[in-house]
């Protein structure tokens, strides 16, 4: 019960609300760099942080995509962060027909998650992002069928 998070290394930064997220750099699932949050600017990002073998995150993933394909090109964009074994993840993907983009990190004191504001590593973990990068809302735990657009909206 005691049991915690490693504390963040010296030198990572943690997001906080309001302020604008650390640059991160990340792997899609086809081993291109990615550059968060550059590389989705201009409009809205939900980044959903999740892993595989996380029972939450892989129940909240229909709801997710549907929300995403809801948004079309000029909603709000869903982005996938798996903390993850990447071979796993594609057999995932593959399996269930996510479609928006997947983007893979190693979990630990300074993963993605940590960065955007979750320095507990709890799974899932949802951020909303504003087009230029600020960190407006956390969420800790899986959205429900529906919740989504009042979430990204409210």
């Amino acid at each position: 019960m005691q049991a915690s998070a490693p504390p963040v290394p010296k030198g990572v930064v943690v997001a906080k609300r309001g302020e604008r997220v650390p640059n991160m750099q990340l792997r899609a699932l086809d081993r291109t760099r990615v550059e968060l949050p550059a590389q989705y600017s201009g409009r809205p990002v939900l980044i959903n942080v999740w892993a595989s073998w996380c029972g939450p995150c892989v129940k909240e993933m229909p709801a997710l995509e549907a929300f995403a394909r809801e948004q079309g090109a000029n909603g709000v964009q869903v982005v996938g962060i798996a903390l993850d074994d990447v071979d796993a993840v594609r057999a995932f993907v593959e399996r269930t027909g996510v479609t928006y983009p997947i983007l893979i990190d190693a979990a630990g004191p300074a993963d993605a998650g940590v960065r955007l504001g979750n320095p507990k590593g709890v799974l899932p973990y949802s951020v909303l992002l504003s087009a230029d990068g600020l960190l407006l809302k956390q969420r800790i735990g899986p959205f429900e069928e529906g919740e989504i657009a009042g979430w990204a909206r409210d």
